[in-house]
């Protein structure tokens, strides 16, 4: 009977190897992806932040800039900015959550600002991957234009440079144009349990 469910299985994976093998063979391109991280539930950010961890391993030259969440400590942010300086350069341009500051005509400056120096990141011939954490906050809030932004990724970024782009809602405009986008979905949060935010799991 065990070996017959060998059998079996082992015939199974070698015709799932050889379609696999198929698939895989007219996989040839390469390019700079758009790669979009939204949705409500928890791990945009942190997914992204393990994509930039990625590119230091192979040595590829990569830089963030954070929209929205103003320069509170996390532990990406102290660990990028004092152990892979060299690696990855870190901005930040916000201020803190828009409840926070209370100020849309200062989100907006400070988001343009970000943009500014996203652009001027995704354009250095030296950066391979680009991280614009939060950036969907800013735009859905209409601090950045959406056609703008769009219009640059599809024709002015260059062509091998990765970019991503995270936070909730994001507008319909940039899911058309990104290569490829997660939906992040929430079943359960221990803050609706009166858990608060704590460090290595969301600082």
């Amino acid at each position: 009977m065990a070996n017959d469910l060998n059998a079996r299985h082992t015939e199974k994976m070698r015709k799932i190897k050889a379609a696999r093998d198929r698939m895989m063979e007219s996989k040839t391109e390469e390019k700079g992806l758009i790669i979009v991280h939204t949705g409500p539930g928890k791990g945009k950010s942190s997914s992204a932040f393990g994509m930039i961890m990625r590119c230091i391993a192979h040595g590829m030259p990569c830089a963030v800039v954070q929209f929205i969440k103003g320069d509170r400590p996390t532990g990406e942010k102290t660990l990028l900015r004092e152990r892979f300086a060299k690696e990855c350069r870190f901005f930040v341009s916000g201020e803190g959550f828009t409840w926070e500051t209370q100020d849309r005509e200062r989100d907006i400056a400070a988001a343009q600002n970000g943009w500014r120096i996203a652009k001027e990141q995704i354009l250095d011939p030296e950066i391979q991957f680009v991280l614009l954490d939060e950036i969907n906050i800013a735009l859905r809030n209409d601090y950045l234009a959406i056609d703008e932004v769009v219009e640059f990724l599809l024709h002015e970024k260059p062509e091998m440079t990765h970019v991503c782009l995270t936070g909730r809602n994001a507008k319909p405009e940039l899911i058309e144009a990104a290569d490829l986008v997660t939906e992040m979905t929430l079943l359960k949060h221990p803050f609706r349990d009166g858990i608060k935010a704590q460090i290595g799991v969301e600082m």
